[in-house]
C-alpha cells in the first residue's frame, strides 16, 4: 500500500464575535492519501487499486488537526511526534488481517510529497525562507544558485540533516556561530519528518526566473526582427 502524506498551514481559523479584538488562531492539517495498492503474484506485482485524482481533497483524509501556527516548530513537534513515531513503526513491520477467511499480509509504503517549501523547511530542520541557503534540495547560497543556474543536483537527505542539527546542537569543533552556520548549511532546529524531494525547490524557481529574463529582454529589444544584434544592443535592452 503506496500512502502519500501531506501537511499545511489552513491559515487563520478564528471565530470574530462582536466587537471585541480578533485572537488569532492559526490552524494545521496533517493528512494522507492512498495512492496505490498491489498485490504480488508470482514475480510481477498486480494493480488492485489507484487513486484516479491524487490531488483531490475527497480522497485526503485528514488524520490530525491542530490549533498551532506551521511556523512552531516546538508545537509541531510535540503534536505530530507520535503520530511520525507510529508511522516508522508502520514502515518497519506489517499489517496481518483476515480478509474472506483468508489472513492477508501489509506493507506500507509512505511518502511525505505533500508539503509545500515552508513546511519542508520546518520539518526538516531548516531556516526559514529568507536565509542564506536558500534550496531545500542541495546547500547552494543565493550566490551560488544565481551563478549556476543549469547544474542540481539532490544532496541534501534528511540523515544528513539529523546529523547536521547534533553538530549545531553541540558544536564539536568550538566554532564561532558564523562558523558552525557554514558547516551545518543553514539546519538550526531538529529535523522529525523525512519528505520526498520534489523539483519544488526555490533554486530551480532562480534558474528558470533567469531564463523568462532573458526571453523578456529579447522581446523587448524585438531580436525577431534584428537576430544579429551587437552585444552593445543587448545591453541597452537590459538596462
Amino acid at each position: 500500500v503506496v500512502v502519500k502524506e501531506s501537511c499545511d498551514g489552513m491559515g487563520d481559523v478564528s471565530e470574530k464575535h462582536g466587537s471585541g479584538p480578533a485572537v488569532p488562531e492559526k490552524a494545521v492539517r496533517f493528512s494522507f492519501t492512498v495512492m496505490k495498492i498491489t498485490i504480488a503474484h508470482g514475480s510481477e506485482n498486480v494493480k488492485v487499486f489507484e487513486e484516479v485524482k491524487p490531488n483531490s481533497e475527497l480522497c485526503c483524509k485528514p488524520l490530525c488537526l491542530m490549533l498551532a501556527d506551521e511556523s512552531d516548530h516546538e508545537t509541531l513537534t510535540a503534536i505530530l511526534s507520535p503520530l511520525i513515531a507510529e508511522r516508522e513503526a508502520m514502515k518497519a513491520s506489517h499489517l496481518v488481517l483476515e480478509m474472506g477467511g483468508i489472513l492477508r499480509t501489509f506493507k506500507f509504503i509512505f511518502r511525505g510529497t505533500g508539503y509545500d517549501e515552508k513546511l519542508v523547511r520546518e520539518v526538516e530542520g531548516l531556516e526559514a525562507s529568507g536565509s542564506l541557503y536558500i534550496c531545500t534540495l542541495c546547500d547552494a547560497t543565493r550566490l551560488e544558485a544565481s551563478q549556476n543556474l543549469v547544474f542540481h543536483s539532490i544532496t541534501r537527505s534528511h540523515s544528513e540533516n539529523l546529523e547536521r542539527y547534533e553538530v549545531w546542537r553541540s558544536n564539536p569543533y568550538h566554532e564561532s556561530v558564523e562558523e558552525l552556520r557554514d558547516r551545518v548549511k543553514g539546519v538550526s532546529s531538529k529535523p522529525f519528518i523525512e519528505t520526498v524531494p520534489s523539483i519544488d525547490a526555490l533554486h530551480c524557481d532562480i534558474g528558470n526566473a533567469a531564463e523568462f529574463y532573458k526571453i523578456f529582454q529579447l522581446e523587448i529589444g524585438e531580436v525577431y526582427k534584428n537576430p544579429n544584434a551587437s552585444k552593445e544592443e543587448r545591453k541597452r535592452w537590459q538596462a
